[in-house]
């Protein structure tokens, strides 16, 4: 039995938790926020065993230009914080060729063909089981060149084992009656799921470890270093703690502690939004997304959350005004009977120019265990990434390693 400290509260840390409590690990969660708050409380709530296919990819050569400058694109960047990006940009672009895009799926593939698995023992409860809304989400293509586009990326996912079936309009229009008729075609993925109410299944899931001896400290932590027989993390109140094993799970702020462990991870922010028509879940019956507008609706416990968009901009709190009336604008043109949001949320995603989490242990101390970066797949791969963590933490490397090349996801593969 060892004593872990998890720098983050959120989806990862969580469900590392999860994992290290079952092999009898005494855990400490650190987060100054609390439980489920930033992007594990505002994403769009899918489990997307489908999403294997990383923004980097060989079309941004194409596309990259038309998306900066279309005032629909549903990505954006701020400007004055293009001197700090130019070093991720250059990577990612590099990351952006045939051969390292298709490295990059096969590397997601790979962990998404475990995500259901590694949700198993965080669903077990009734009590967190009630969460789970088990309907495939339906993927929408308001013209048949855009689905054409995106044929080639439909092909690489069904190489990689991804189950689907492409539906016509007349399909989208009996299965979601309240959308626009303005979908020609779309994909209904098969195995997936959302939760119906992301922050309160985490909530739950803390009450349910807290309740066999799971610790949270609303501290932040600035410090780590490396201790006789473990890691000693540092906290805001000067306070230093010593714990046998550590986890960095805190998502789009992790590169910091990493630098302090031996790794310079080129890890920046993708701000991401959300919209809320609360007492709207009833018009869908699943998580809609529509293709070429970046964005997912999703029906919840509270109403409908339509959540999505890419702006590359670091940590600024100030909201883009325009991303969030273009959420507005088109999530009211696809789904006519909504009426108006009734509130708005920025929040920042993790993301690695080659659109792969980091997962294993640092190069400075091997005690030390990351577990951040999973862009826009934080939620659907925490179940995976906490089984990854526990095997890692109880030296059972060469279990997980029979089912995964760890070294694709190595913080020195950069």
């Amino acid at each position: 039995m060892a004593d872990v400290g998890i720098v983050g509260a959120g989806f990862i840390g969580l469900a590392s938790a999860g994992w290290l409590m079952r092999d009898g690990h005494r855990v400490t969660l650190f987060d100054p926020s609390g439980v489920a708050q930033g992007a594990s409380f505002g994403n769009a709530g899918t489990f997307a065993p489908y999403g294997c296919i990383p923004v980097n990819n060989p079309s941004v050569f194409r596309d990259l230009p038309r998306f900066l400058l279309s005032n629909t694109s549903p990505f954006r960047m701020r400007w004055g914080y293009l001197p700090h990006l130019l070093p991720w940009l250059a990577r990612f672009m590099l990351s952006s060729t045939q051969r390292r895009y298709e490295a990059s799926a096969g590397a997601l593939a790979a962990l998404l063909a475990q995500a259901q698995a590694g949700y198993a023992p965080l669903l077990e409860e009734p009590e967190l089981a009630k969460f789970v809304r088990p309907r495939e989400c339906l993927y929408l293509y308001s013209s048949g060149a855009s689905f054409d586009a995106s044929r080639a990326s439909l092909d690489l996912r069904e190489q990689l084992g991804v189950s689907f079936e492409v539906l016509r309009g007349e399909d989208v229009r009996e299965l979601e009656p309240s959308l626009a008729p303005i979908f020609e075609r779309a994909v209904l993925f098969s195995n997936s799921w959302h939760f119906s109410d992301p922050q309160a299944y985490l909530r739950t899931l803390h009450d349910t470890l807290a309740a066999r001896g799971l610790k949270l400290e609303r501290k932040s932590v600035n410090g780590i270093s490396s201790a006789p027989d473990g890691v000693a993390l540092t906290t805001d109140d000067g306070m230093s703690r010593h714990f046998d094993h550590v986890v960095i799970a805190t998502g789009a702020r992790s590169a910091k502690l990493a630098e302090q462990c031996g790794d310079r991870v080129p890890l920046d922010t993708e701000r991401g939004y959300h919209v809320r028509y609360r007492g709207a879940s009833q018009l869908i019956s699943r998580p809609c997304g529509w293709a070429e507008r970046g964005f997912y609706m999703t029906p919840m416990e509270d109403g409908i959350r339509v959540a999505g968009t890419v702006e590359l901009g670091g940590f600024t709190e100030t909201r883009n005004r325009s991303l969030i009336d273009l959420l507005t604008f088109s999530s009211k043109r696809a789904l006519p009977g909504l009426q108006q949001p009734d509130s708005t949320w920025l929040g920042f995603r993790p993301s690695l120019p080659d659109g792969v989490p980091v997962l294993g242990r640092a190069s400075g101390n091997e005690r030390v265990i990351y577990a951040f970066g999973h862009q826009h797949l934080g939620l659907t791969l925490a179940g995976v990434t906490g089984r990854i963590v526990a095997d890692l933490v109880a030296r059972r490397d060469s279990s997980t390693g029979a089912l995964l090349d760890l070294s694709r996801y190595a913080p020195t593969r950069f």
